[in-house]
């Protein structure tokens, strides 16, 4: 249920496969438009901090445990009637379910931002970053190219079957990226979504 009659509830999605950008992208967003942000990845690493890393199995049952954590923080802040962003690499099924189910009980409006990249790039970015030393060791990427591999060639994800306003911005080349366009685009629906 809606907070109040006089408050709408936003969420702004930012999804897309593994390195297009996401999270760059949607912590700018979050910044110029002074919103709160809450990523998968993010909430990831503070449980491989406090509890460890191993290998893939441990990875991806911390990966559904950040899920359900990550979908209790944007409840949190949708239920109080906040505009909030939230950023994984989301993809039809649980995910669909789960947010269309918040869209419901607090008549949530909802943009999504999908980040696209061709191909053979996103793939070789996700092994550069694998393999830089920059990435939390608890991901254990390195040991998913064949896993990846064809998930990344696909270069996007399909929307989430949610309705709403979706926009798709290519990370190809982060700077042929029109950000000042998008930013406007995103002001703009806020605006009107708030009418």
């Amino acid at each position: 249920m809606r907070p109040s009659s006089m408050t709408k509830c936003l969420l702004i999605i930012v999804s897309g496969p593994p390195c297009t950008g996401k999270t760059t992208l949607g912590k700018r967003l979050a910044e110029d438009l002074r919103l709160p942000f809450f990523n998968k990845d993010g909430i990831k690493e503070i449980l491989f901090d406090t509890l460890g890393w191993k290998d893939r199995d441990w990875s991806r049952k911390l990966g559904v445990a950040s899920y359900e954590l990550l979908y209790h923080a944007v409840e949190a802040q949708v239920s109080a009637g906040k505009p909030v962003i939230m950023e994984s690499n989301f993809s039809n099924g649980r995910a669909t379910t789960r947010i269309q189910e918040m869209k419901t009980r607090y008549e949530a409006e909802t943009l999504q931002i999908q980040c696209t990249t061709g191909g053979e790039v996103l793939f070789n970015r996700f092994k550069e970053r694998a393999e830089s030393g920059d990435r939390h060791p608890g991901h254990v990427d390195t040991s998913t190219y064949d896993e990846m591999r064809d998930i990344l060639l696909k270069g996007k994800h399909d929307p989430l079957d949610i309705g709403g306003l979706i926009i798709e911005v290519d990370t190809t080349d982060f700077a042929a990226i029109q950000y000042n366009q998008l930013l406007t685009e995103v002001q703009a629906w806020l605006g009107q979504a708030i009418k």
